[in-house]
């Protein structure tokens, strides 16, 4: 099947009982069991639902892997990840990460004896440098969250072949839609499918689709043996979202680029960061390996205040102020101040997360719409 075939009908298939269409919301606990042990595949929700399985199996099926497993967040399946590995691991991760991530990365995990290094991915070939024989996974968003920094995933996973280490893509910002890591050599994706999966803004989920099914079974062992499943009315309304994902995220492609455009243009702004423009010091990368550059655009001040981004954000009235992003509606954020704020001060400068920086997340709404909206606010 094409992409767009497979969101509707990869991995699916009719309700065997009474052949539904559309898959049932199995709101049980449990199931009956012939004699014990013998049943239809099915014995407690914890372990398998079937319509969380139905997203599973759309999930595996849209990235090119072999297992998909949902979760009830985006960190949740990060948490499932880290507990492959094991004290005095070191995981090698891209500096530009989700606040979240970060958080999880140094707040939780360094206290069972994890080691995290966070680097720049500009330069794939020094990351050999910082591998040792304890690394055991890397690390990547790409583009990343929130300054739109692109990672190489095919250099990265060339990197490291033949070695004892997983790399795993988190795939959140670009969608199944735009890039497949998978099929660029990673072992793991994941996804906040609370985004442009869901893409509703009605529900919070997570994802992993593993390239192996033995490392997808290792996958479920944690994730059945922890509890962190996806319930089965939120798998349904992230399934029902998956058969509109690649009308959805052409469409934020088209509002993206020319949001983009048209910010670049504006005598108020200094920095635009968006993969398909041709300023994006890596808009060649992009468009090698993704299929078209997605909804999410940064931008900074030439004035470098944080008081004229707070000013702009109180005025837009199409696009909402407000945390997340994927959603048919346009958000817009100040990462300083909401989804980043858990990284240290310091380290938001260094990596250039200034407090003028803003960050959009692009809706399917009409353009001129969204153009007409930034350009109230910024006067």
């Amino acid at each position: 099947m094409n992409f767009n075939t497979k969101v509707i009908h990869g991995g699916q298939h009719h309700e065997s009982a009474t052949g539904s269409v559309n898959v049932p919301v199995f709101l049980t606990s449990t199931f009956a069991q012939k004699s014990p042990g013998i049943h239809s595949g099915y014995e407690y929700s914890r372990a398998a639902n079937p319509t969380r399985q139905a997203l599973e199996d759309s999930l595996a099926s849209i990235e090119n892997g072999a297992r998909g497993l949902a979760f009830g967040s985006g960190l949740a399946a990060i948490d499932c990840v880290l507990k492959l590995l094991n004290p005095g691991d070191e995981v090698i991760a891209v500096d530009d990460l989700y606040g979240g991530t970060y958080r999880m990365f140094t707040r939780l995990f360094e206290k069972y004896q994890l080691k995290f290094t966070f680097v720049n991915f500009d330069d794939v070939s020094k990351i050999s440098d910082l591998i040792s024989d304890q690394t055991k996974l890397i690390w990547i968003e790409t583009p990343t969250n929130p300054l739109m920094k692109l990672v190489d995933i095919k250099a990265v996973t060339d990197l490291a072949k033949g070695k004892d280490i997983l790399v795993a893509v988190d795939n959140t910002f670009a969608t199944p839609y735009l890039q497949r890591p998978i099929d660029l050599g990673a072992d793991i994706v994941m996804h906040s499918a609370t985004k442009y999966l869901g893409g509703h803004s009605d529900v919070i989920a997570g994802a992993l689709i593993a390239k192996t099914a033995e490392l997808g079974e290792k996958l479920h062992f944690i994730q059945f043996a922890s509890g962190g499943i996806l319930g089965p009315h939120d798998s349904y309304l992230v399934l029902r979202g998956i058969k509109t994902l690649a009308l959805r995220v052409q469409r934020h492609s088209e509002n993206g680029m020319a949001v983009a455009k048209y910010l670049e243009s504006h005598p108020a702004v200094d920095k635009v960061i968006y993969p398909g423009l041709e300023s994006h010091p890596q808009h060649d990368l992009a468009k090698k390996q993704m299929k078209d550059f997605g909804g999410m655009v940064s931008f900074t001040f030439k004035s470098g205040k944080k008081e004229d981004a707070i000013k702009f954000l109180e005025k837009v009235k199409v696009f909402t102020l407000a945390e997340s992003l994927g959603g048919v509606e346009s958000l817009a954020n100040h990462p300083a101040l909401m989804t980043h704020a858990s990284i240290p001060a310091e380290k938001r400068a260094e990596l250039g997360i200034t407090d003028d920086l803003v960050r959009l997340s692009v809706g399917i709404e009409d353009e001129a719409d969204l153009i007409a909206d930034l350009e109230k606010a910024f006067s």
